[in-house]
């Protein structure tokens, strides 16, 4: 389904539920330390929102079994919560969270930095992937080419010779979690799928120290670097507007 021009009160549900969303994965950022587990996340990622109104939007989600999706080091997204899985000085960990607040859901992710002793170049990674995140947001407008959002994004990345993970996109977001059009974090401006002000949008650069290569690991879920080069994800749900847009997944 293509994502579809919000009614105001769509976007007025988007807003909150990105609020929520925005302040969960705030909390997160602050909890993290060396020895929780990734299981310890997602109990904090369900007890943030429980009281709030809103609805963990990928508990179920194709079979999903968590609410919340934590990727350590070469593990680029869709890691499974675990009570066996330790978080460790200087480790990387990507937090995919969604949010669904009266029908309608926003999706946004973050990668930190564990610890103090973190190396260098992961840390370039983080302002790197992140700041490739904003060049993507900075594209849009009325009738923006899906196009136009990748090759923001690629520009930033290729400029500090990172891999760009091909296989893995961002997406329309709203009345569903993933819809039409897939907004890859490479391309060519002026190609692909116009889009309207008051469309919503999740754009989500993903990149490595290494090969763009992925494999999908044993769980059936767990997407990782072929090379185990470490990755980091950045994603927020956005609103295009006339000349512009609205981050609905920010506080």
């Amino acid at each position: 389904m293509l994502t579809r021009v919000k009614t105001p009160a769509e976007i007025i549900a988007m807003r909150h539920s990105g609020k929520l969303l925005a302040t969960v994965l705030a909390t997160l950022k602050e909890a993290i330390e060396p020895g929780m587990t990734t299981k310890d996340l997602s109990e904090i990622a369900k007890r943030e929102l429980r009281s709030t109104g809103g609805q963990p939007a990928f508990l179920g989600q194709y079979g999903f079994t968590d609410v919340l999706c934590v990727s350590i080091n070469d593990e680029v997204v869709h890691g499974i919560p675990s009570e066996k899985r330790i978080i460790n000085e200087g480790d990387l960990v990507s937090m995919d969270y969604g949010v669904t607040y009266d029908g309608m859901i926003t999706d946004s992710a973050i990668t930190v930095a564990v610890g103090q002793e973190i190396n260098p170049k992961a840390l370039q990674l983080l302002k790197d992937t992140e700041s490739s995140l904003h060049a993507g947001i900075a594209v849009l407008r009325h009738n923006v080419y899906v196009g136009d959002i990748a090759a923001a994004v690629q520009s930033v990345l290729e400029r500090g010779g990172y891999g760009i993970v091909r296989d893995l996109v961002g997406h329309g977001v709203g009345h569903e979690l993933h819809e039409d059009p897939n907004i890859p974090n490479y391309g060519k401006s002026g190609t692909g799928q116009q889009l309207s002000k008051g469309m919503t949008i999740a754009i989500e650069p993903m990149a490595t120290l290494g090969t763009h290569k992925i494999f999908v690991d044993d769980d059936g879920w767990t997407v990782k670097t072929r090379d185990g080069s470490k990755s980091a994800h950045f994603e927020h749900t956005v609103l295009i507007t006339e000349k512009g847009a609205e981050i609905l997944t920010s506080l």
